[in-house]
């Protein structure tokens, strides 16, 4: 089974790219997503620093994060 974050990770950009969750839309918070995905905030916190760095999201700590417009870049969450 992967790791907590990569489940995250895989799963929204997944959705991302299904156009499921489109540019702009606002993520749910860490806590509601720690709960959809029975993860501790630490997986969540993993999960969006690993989306923010290929662009897939963008936030800033404190406030909401958001789908990004792309480009993406092709990293992974190993």
């Amino acid at each position: 089974m992967p790791a907590a974050y990569k489940r995250i990770v895989d799963d929204i950009r997944a959705r991302i790219a299904s156009g499921d969750l489109a540019p702009d839309t606002k993520l749910p918070t860490k806590r509601e997503l720690a709960e959809l995905y029975g993860v501790s905030p630490h997986s969540v916190d993993t999960a969006m620093a690993v989306l923010q760095d290929s662009g897939h999201v963008r936030g800033e700590q404190g406030r909401a994060t958001y789908v990004a417009p792309g480009p993406y870049r092709g990293v992974t969450a190993d």
